[in-house]
């Protein structure tokens, strides 16, 4: 079982310059192996340490401290092989919340890349089958499927422009860069009442897809949203935004299937 290392910020006030300082930064380490000693820039930690129980504080050889405890579905996703380009987590939740995905969920996703969305809903859903055109993606996502122990996610390596197995599916997601030479396997798969999601990074896309779908009666478009995530700074009484966040990363169009 991974485990993680959290050390808390730690702050001091200096009467000297009349404030406080930073003395000691925040730091996370996610231990992939705790049968061993881990090793880190402040000091290692050893694998008798490693193995007491969630919650509990161990110190480095370094006598620097931190808090103990077992990794979780979220910590270990962190560590997946990563391609360019994966939809970020704040887009993701989006799609979950607004698709309806539950534990009875059949979803098809195209655009398999590293398998991200793919393993994130087959976490939550039911079953999760991804399409990919590129071997070396399919071959990356069927690890990372393994490596966070998923066996209700399929990769396969086929285009979904030409064609889809499944049928009868709540969710068909799309991260492609012609999403509209989909629509009609999107059709196929889905059942009625069932959800398409369009992720797309240009507005172009967006055009191309919602103006070729909404020309198929069997469609409702519900809408095309964009999420910013600003992260904020909290101290005492000293609130300000960060400096940095993410910004766009991609438009995310929801269509329903009504007929």
């Amino acid at each position: 079982m991974p485990k993680v290392l959290i050390k808390k910020e730690k702050k001091e006030f200096v009467p000297e310059i009349g404030k406080e300082i930073t003395v000691s930064k925040p730091r996370y380490y996610y231990v992939e192996d705790a049968s061993k000693d881990y090793h880190t820039s402040e000091g290692i930690i050893t694998k008798k340490d490693l193995k007491k129980k969630d919650g509990s504080v161990v110190k480095t050889s370094m006598n620097k401290e931190f808090v103990i405890f077992s990794s979780d579905f979220t910590d270990d996703f962190r560590k997946i092989k990563r391609i360019p380009q994966i939809i970020p987590l704040k887009d993701i939740g989006v799609i979950i919340a607004e698709a309806g995905i539950s534990k009875s969920s059949k979803i098809v996703d195209a655009g398999t890349g590293s398998g991200a969305v793919a393993c994130i809903f087959g976490h939550i859903a039911k079953e999760v089958t991804s399409y990919d055109i590129k071997k070396e993606h399919v071959d990356i996502a069927k690890q990372n499927a393994k490596m966070l122990g998923l066996k209700n996610v399929k990769i396969k390596n086929k285009d979904i422009y030409r064609d889809v197995d499944e049928k009868d599916v709540d969710l068909v997601m799309l991260d492609l860069p012609e999403p509209w030479n989909a629509i009609r396997s999107a059709e196929k798969a889905l059942r009625v009442g069932g959800y398409v999601v369009s992720y797309s990074p240009t507005i172009p896309q967006v055009m191309d897809f919602v103006n070729t779908i909404s020309k198929n009666p069997k469609f409702f478009i519900i809408k095309t949203i964009e999420i910013i995530e600003r992260k904020w700074d909290v101290y005492q009484r000293k609130v300000r935004p960060k400096s940095t966040g993410i910004g766009h990363s991609g438009f995310l169009t929801f269509v329903r299937r009504i007929a």
